[in-house]
């Protein structure tokens, strides 16, 4: 089994892997799509979605990052691919997952959907750009309205060269809205000879255990569930494993809220820093109560000095 961290654009970024990778379980994780459309981008570029190219493309805590390209343009794509493997990637993933307006707008990310052709050719593009060893991979969603050409667009990947294919089991139309289709999984695994990987609405290990019952799939991705419960991964790993499962408390939680904040205060504006903590709090107050009144203490707080104490943290030591 393996376990992926989602790639979430505004949320999961280069602190957030580095912070949630730390707490163990996860086997890889994703940028946050690199939005590519008629140019070369530069190194520096993928380098600030993606710092961890300069370390060995692996978080600090060792787990291994994919950069993930978005755009519609096969050839563009593929030039972009080949350089993100000069700078260290050791794989690259295409998204034709997200479901946000402007991205579809511009021809990115779950529209195309609509056109498993161009799939297949963005995916043979990419897979001839970059080297044989480094694999090409893909995150769908089931459609773009309907869930009806998902095995179209699967098979399209798949032949175009994914080596495998996370699925979010809902469609752009679906947004966020339970339930994921998890009944859908098998029906696309049964037609790629790739392995598939299970994506959406797994927040517990409950949860993880019937997305297994239904879709049938040893591999998952985790993204809303694990950022709002950083031991989720862990937790997923110790079960299948038949080991106990020791949830991650409050206290525990601590050092990650801090040295979160500590990189928040030297990566961000002074002020936009304190609405990054309160993002990530939000999603937290799902599952610790302690988050709630944190959150509510810091609601409507910008100061930096004071957003520290509050967790503990003096000013110096964040900066």
């Amino acid at each position: 089994m393996q376990i992926a961290l989602a790639p979430m654009e505004g949320l999961v970024d280069n602190i957030l892997r580095d912070v949630l990778t730390r707490v163990g379980g996860i086997d890889w994780c994703v940028t946050e799509f690199i939005r590519v459309n008629d140019r070369l981008l530069t190194p520096a570029y993928f380098h600030k979605l993606a710092p961890e190219l300069l370390h060995g493309a692996h978080t600090a805590a060792g787990v291994p990052l994919r950069v993930q390209l978005l755009g519609s343009d096969p050839v563009c794509l593929a030039e972009n691919a080949a350089l993100a493997c000069e700078l260290g990637s050791e794989v690259i993933d295409l998204n034709f997952g997200c479901p946000a307006k402007t991205v579809n707008k511009s021809r990115g990310g779950a529209v195309l959907l609509k056109e498993p052709e161009l799939l297949n050719q963005i995916v043979e593009h990419v897979r001839r750009a970059v080297p044989a060893h480094i694999p090409v991979t893909a995150k769908m969603r089931l459609g773009f309205d309907s869930p009806d050409g998902s095995l179209v667009c699967a098979t399209a990947l798949a032949e175009g060269g994914a080596e495998h294919i996370v699925v979010h089991a809902r469609t752009k139309v679906d947004g966020y809205k339970p339930p994921a289709h998890w009944e859908w999984i098998p029906r696309v695994q049964e037609v790629v000879k790739v392995p598939v990987f299970a994506n959406g609405d797994i927040w517990s290990v409950e949860d993880w255990r019937r997305c297994r019952e239904i879709s049938g799939v040893e591999d998952i991705m985790l993204g809303r569930g694990l950022v709002s419960r950083p031991d989720l991964a862990r937790q997923i790993a110790a079960a299948r494993a038949g080991e106990e499962v020791v949830a991650m408390s409050w206290a525990d939680l601590q050092p990650l809220l801090q040295e979160f904040w500590a990189q928040v205060v030297v990566q961000l504006t002074p002020r936009s820093a304190p609405g990054r903590l309160k993002q990530w709090l939000a999603m937290l107050t799902r599952n610790y109560p302690e988050a709630v009144e944190l959150f509510t203490a810091l609601r409507r707080e910008t100061d930096l000095d004071q957003v520290g104490r509050l967790l503990g943290v003096a000013r110096s030591e964040a900066a």
